[in-house]
């Protein structure tokens, strides 16, 4: 009975060991600046952050970019072990665990210049057209209001075509982080005179590297990561990372 236990044991030691020696397959998306993106440097703010906690481990990894939803459905399918960065929503809690957060970005309304959307003021939404690419979340308090039938959901492949409709007056407004937002905005070619930020922010959502639940080892990759993500914090680096990339980005 005893060597029955303890061969139960070496499997469970050999099993958890076999997730760390094997190389894990990552995949992320584009045109997602500042948190990812191919050209941008290192891949992205938090591609610097999922591979420096990584590398720090002793974790190898390969990095495929993938159309969004693509890279989604294939990590669900099984040919990647991981994908980032996501927001929790109902639908992905489902269909997959998810890890400390990687960034918690703080998100603002950028609507026309003259016109003023804010966060605090739920009536200056009523009736408009919002903005927001295709497979991304909206803020709860924003899905209720759509839930209602109060807002109206267009969805492109991305900000950039949302800085654009805003111009042309298909849309009214968008919601984004800070710096992701003024990216699109650049990427529209208009003065950023013709645009304007709200003052307030909406309820901040984490973003997080994510592994199927249907994944062999799910558990275990998780759980590594977390570790992975905890040295990064604990020694530092992590907060170093973010200050540095961010700084980058305000120098351009």
């Amino acid at each position: 009975m005893q060597g029955r236990v303890f061969a139960c044991l070496l499997l469970s030691v050999a099993l958890v060991s076999s997730a760390v020696a094997d190389s894990w397959r990552l995949v992320t998306g584009d045109d997602y600046a500042p948190f990812t993106g191919e050209s941008l440097p290192a891949g992205g703010m938090l591609t610097q952050v999922v591979q420096s906690a990584l590398a720090a481990a002793g974790i190898s990894n390969t990095l495929d970019w993938r159309p969004w939803n693509r890279g989604y459905l294939q990590t669900l399918r099984g040919d990647y072990d991981a994908t980032f960065p996501y927001v929790r929503s109902v639908q992905r809690e489902q269909e997959y665990f998810y890890s400390e957060p990687l960034f918690t970005p703080q998100q603002h309304i950028f609507s026309r210049a003259g016109e003023v959307i804010e966060v605090t003021d739920i009536a200056s939404m009523l009736g408009k057209r919002l903005c927001f690419p295709l497979g991304w979340q909206s803020p709860p308090v924003l899905q209720q209001m759509l839930d209602r039938g109060q807002l109206v959901r267009h969805s492109p492949a991305g900000l950039k075509e949302c800085a654009k409709l805003l111009l042309l007056g298909r849309d009214d407004f968008f919601i984004s982080d800070h710096r992701l937002g003024l990216t699109a905005l650049q990427a529209s070619g208009a003065p950023m005179s013709a645009f304007r930020r709200s003052t307030e922010t909406l309820s901040s959502s984490a973003l997080h590297l994510i592994v199927p639940r249907s994944h062999p080892r799910a558990a275990a990759i998780i759980e590594q990561f977390n570790e992975a993500l905890a040295a990064l914090h604990a020694s530092g680096e992590y907060q170093r990372l973010i200050e540095d990339y961010l700084q980058q980005l305000d120098k351009h």
